[in-house]
C-alpha cells in the first residue's frame, strides 16, 4: 500500500513564526464558520467541522478560539462567505490551483490576477486545469497510535485509503482517500480511537514537473504571496519541488 507519495514531493513544511501563525488562525476561523453554516455545529454529524476541528488544533488553536469560531458560523446575520477557485499558469508554465474563502470575490480575483501578472504568470478558464489535479483527502496520523500495522490498513482500506504512506523520520502515517471518502475515513479514525494530528482537502498533480532550484525558488515566491492573502486557503501547483530547496524552508 505504500509507495511513492505525490504530495510529498510538492508539499512543504509552513514556518511557526507569529506572522503566519496568526494568518493560520484566521484561515482556520473562517473554514470553521463555512463549515458550521454548511452542516451545522455538532462535530460528530459534521464531517467537515470535524475536520476544521483537527486542523485547528493541530496548530494549537486555543479552545476559546474554535468556541467563537463555531458560536460565528451559527450567527445568521454573520458574513456569509463563498468559496471560489482560480487557477493558471504562474513562472516557467507551472500549473497553480488557487482555492479561496471570501465575502467579497470581486476583491479576491482582482488580489489573486495581480499576483499572477507580478510574476510573469496568467488566469485561465474555471475548469481549464482540472484534468491536472484529482481532489484528495489528506490525513496525517501519528505512527505510534497503530498498534496493528496490518488491521489497520485493512480497516484503512475499508474506509476509502487509495495511499497509506509511511515516513521513518517523523514517525508518521500519510493516508490518502479520494475527496468524496474523507467522511468516511475521518469516521473510520475515531472508531479507531486515532486522532489525526491534520485533515485537509488537496488537489494532487496527476504527474509532477521536475524543476532547477532557482525556478523552484521563483514558482514558491508568487505561492508565498498567494498564501500570504487573507482570502487564500490553499495553493496548489504540479512542481517537484527539489530537496535542497524543500530543505530552506
Amino acid at each position: 500500500m505504500s509507495g511513492h507519495n505525490k504530495w510529498s514531493t510538492i508539499k512543504r513544511k509552513k514556518g511557526a513564526n507569529d506572522a503566519k501563525r496568526s494568518k493560520a488562525f484566521s484561515k482556520i476561523i473562517k473554514e470553521i464558520t463555512v463549515a458550521v453554516k454548511e452542516g451545522g455545529a455538532d462535530p460528530d454529524s459534521n464531517p467537515r467541522l470535524r475536520m476544521a476541528i483537527t486542523n485547528a488544533k493541530s496548530i494549537s488553536m486555543p479552545k476559546d478560539n474554535i468556541t467563537r469560531a463555531i458560536s460565528k458560523g451559527k450567527d445568521k446575520d454573520s458574513a456569509n462567505f463563498s468559496e471560489v477557485s482560480y487557477e493558471g499558469y504562474g513562472p516557467h508554465g507551472i500549473a497553480i490551483f488557487v482555492d479561496c474563502t471570501t465575502d467579497n470575490p470581486q476583491r479576491t480575483i482582482a488580489n489573486v490576477r495581480s499576483i499572477f501578472t507580478k510574476h510573469n504568470g496568467s488566469i485561465g478558464k474555471n475548469g481549464s486545469l482540472s484534468f491536472l489535479f484529482d481532489r484528495k483527502a489528506i490525513f496525517t496520523i501519528n505512527a505510534a497510535d497503530v498498534q496493528d500495522p496490518d488491521e489497520f490498513e485493512l480497516e484503512a482500506i475499508e474506509a476509502g485509503a487509495e495511499d497509506i504512506d509511511k515516513d521513518e523520520e517523523e514517525g508518521t502515517l500519510t493516508i490518502t482517500t479520494s475527496f468524496e471518502d474523507y467522511g468516511n475515513m475521518i469516521n473510520k479514525l475515531s472508531e479507531l480511537k486515532i486522532e489525526p494530528t491534520s485533515a485537509e482537502i488537496a488537489r494532487i498533480p496527476n504527474d509532477t514537473v521536475k524543476v532547477s532550484e532557482d525556478v523552484a525558488r521563483s514558482v514558491l515566491k508568487m505561492v508565498d504571496m498567494l498564501e500570504d492573502d487573507d482570502d487564500v486557503v490553499d495553493v496548489f501547483h504540479n512542481m517537484d519541488v527539489p530537496d535542497s530547496v524543500l530543505e530552506e524552508e
